[in-house]
């Protein structure tokens, strides 16, 4: 029981370590300006699965946000086009925010049962050896 407690956790322990990598990446990269005939930085997102012997999660794909992006108009930019425009992600930190929230908490929970499993595992250890 134990050792599963570890292997689940851990696995979600990865799952969670890459959702908070793919945000930062999104929040990184939010006010990245391309020009307008280009694609606009593309935000990641991590869509996760249950294993399917039932021990655990994986990432089962990323899924990519639209290229489209926003324009905004900013004639000063080196980037602009004739109009006086610029891409930028249509990414929303509002958004973002909350999804790097859960994966934080996640993460710090889900090491939390590590540690509490680990515990648990020496503990029986010390019994054994009494």
């Amino acid at each position: 029981m134990t050792f599963d407690a570890i292997g689940i956790a851990g696995s979600a322990l990865t799952v969670h370590r890459k959702w908070l990598d793919a945000v930062s990446d999104n929040m990184a990269n939010m006010n990245t300006a391309t020009a307008t005939d280009g694609d606009a930085f593309r935000a990641r997102y991590v869509e996760a699965a249950e294993s399917t012997d039932g021990q655990g999660v994986f990432v089962k794909g990323i899924q990519y946000g639209d290229a489209e992006g926003r324009i905004v108009y900013q004639p000063d930019h080196p980037l602009a086009d004739a109009d006086g425009n610029v891409k930028y992600p249509d990414i929303d930190m509002g958004e973002q925010m909350g999804a790097l929230i859960m994966a934080q908490r996640g993460y710090q929970m889900n090491a939390q049962v590590v540690d509490r499993a680990r515990e648990t595992y020496l503990a029986a250890l010390e019994i054994g050896r009494g």
